[in-house]
């Protein structure tokens, strides 16, 4: 073991908190954005590039969750904090305003926000599950893979 790797690892371990914290906030913020970009026109022609975009960020946010814990329920709090700013935003605020109309921009990046980074944690939670050498049950040697 290499000296100093001890202190580095209680240090990563003290700041996986405030790791994880900070990617929900910015799932939070990206979220924002997202909502005020998606009524993009280029001419006359609706582009709702923060539609696509927010697939390829909730993912890279569940990556950088992931670094910190491997735990399912930690690695979908930022989409679950996404999931929530997105009910909201869908919601009429105290004058009756409303950010999310009812169209098929915003039903594209409801889809492209959480359906993305789901897959990616059901790839990475079943990842060992077909996998060639599983492990036994309980631990001990990995058993054949049985046809």
């Amino acid at each position: 073991m290499e000296p100093g790797r001890g202190r580095v690892e209680a240090a990563l371990r003290a700041l996986g908190p405030v790791i994880v914290f900070f990617l929900v906030l910015d799932a939070l913020i990206t979220l924002a954005l997202e909502v005020l970009f998606l009524p993009t026109y280029v001419g006359a022609t609706v582009v709702p590039v923060s539609g696509v975009l927010a697939g390829v960020v909730n993912v890279l946010l569940v990556m950088g969750v992931r670094t910190v814990s491997h735990r399912m329920v930690i690695m979908t709090l930022p989409i679950v904090a996404w999931a929530f700013g997105f009910l909201i935003s869908a919601s009429t605020g105290p004058g009756g305003d409303i950010l999310l109309g009812s169209n098929w921009r915003t039903v594209l990046l409801l889809f492209c926000g959480l359906v993305p980074p789901l897959l990616y944690i059901y790839v990475r939670v079943n990842a060992n599950l077909f996998s060639r050498d599983r492990p036994a049950p309980g631990g001990g040697k990995p058993r054949p893979r049985t046809r």
